[in-house]
């Protein structure tokens, strides 16, 4: 399949999608055919944007990632740096080693589609100034707004200095404890202490409930520094391995974490992501729209 996705081609496709997946997926309560490509225009009206997360697509390439994501009416996309762009460049991932011709490429799958790519999530970010400032100029090209990472902790006098060069923004995410220093939001509020507001954070909600934490105390705590989410509800509280189920179907309270949001006036990217990744969690994904677009409009009155 070629990367420079033809719109005439993009159309069929997206429409193909859409329709079986919604037609697979009617008889989830609250959700219809209807919904499935509505995107989010009530959390828009909150200055809220939301962004399909590629991981979500992880077993496709990022060309068919940026077709998944604008089939649902998501306009907006977050990329990961170790995804094969596509099929007709093998060996090309979605990072700062591609050759000026995949680049294009990329470019142009998003342009067709309609798709901005607003964020990535960097495999390293090390307290390296040339290997950082290669990403960076990587991102800048690309038109990012923000690198997602888990940066070294003596990394941030560099990331700080990037940061504001190119006007790039570095949130930090968070893995579960205790395989990511960043488990606890205090040490995000700690290493960003003091500095500029372009280092924040990439809130994993799913992950905070998997560690046994507050969501809402957690966004409490990281108020002026949320810069994005990765949005998940999850199944079972404090269970390192719960599964993620449909925003607002689990223990997540994620109706309690966009209303902590709306309180702090934040403009935040949420990102939707299912770290199993596949075709089959698109309908999860509609339905968590869905969920996110029926509490945006209690909170707009």
């Amino acid at each position: 399949m070629s990367s420079k996705i033809e719109r005439r081609r993009f159309v069929q496709t997206a429409g193909a999608w859409g329709a079986a997946a919604a037609a697979a997926h009617l008889a989830l309560p609250g959700l219809d055919a209807a919904e499935f490509a509505r995107g989010a225009p009530q959390a828009e009206k909150l200055g809220w944007r939301v962004a399909c997360c590629a991981y979500t697509f992880n077993q496709y390439p990022f060309v068919e990632a940026v077709e998944r994501t604008a089939s649902l009416g998501v306009k907006y996309l977050e990329g990961f740096t170790w995804q094969p762009l596509g099929k007709q460049q093998p060996g090309v991932q979605t990072n700062e080693s591609m050759p000026a011709a995949a680049l294009k490429a990329m470019k142009k799958a998003l342009a067709d589609c309609g798709v901005k790519l607003l964020s990535c999530y960097m495999a390293q970010m090390p307290n390296q100034q040339d290997a950082c400032r290669r990403k960076f100029d990587w991102g800048k090209e690309l038109g990012l707004e923000t690198f997602v990472a888990e940066p070294p902790l003596d990394a941030f006098d560099l990331l700080e200095k990037l940061c504001d060069e190119y006007r790039i923004s570095v949130a930090i995410h968070n893995h579960p404890k205790p395989s990511s220093v960043y488990w606890n939001p205090e040490t995000i509020v700690k290493v960003t202490k003091g500095r500029t507001r372009r280092l924040g954070a990439c809130a994993d909600t799913g992950h905070w409930c998997r560690s046994g934490l507050d969501l809402v105390a957690c966004c409490k705590l990281l108020e002026g520094r949320l810069i994005s989410f990765h949005l998940k509800d999850v199944a079972e509280f404090g269970k390192v391995n719960a599964e993620e189920v449909p925003w607002g179907k689990g223990q997540g309270n994620i109706a309690g974490v966009l209303g902590e949001v709306h309180r702090q006036k934040a403009k935040v990217v949420f990102g939707i992501e299912y770290e199993r990744g596949g075709y089959e969690t698109r309908p999860e994904i509609a339905q968590s729209l869905a969920f996110m677009e029926k509490v945006a409009a209690k909170l707009a009155g």
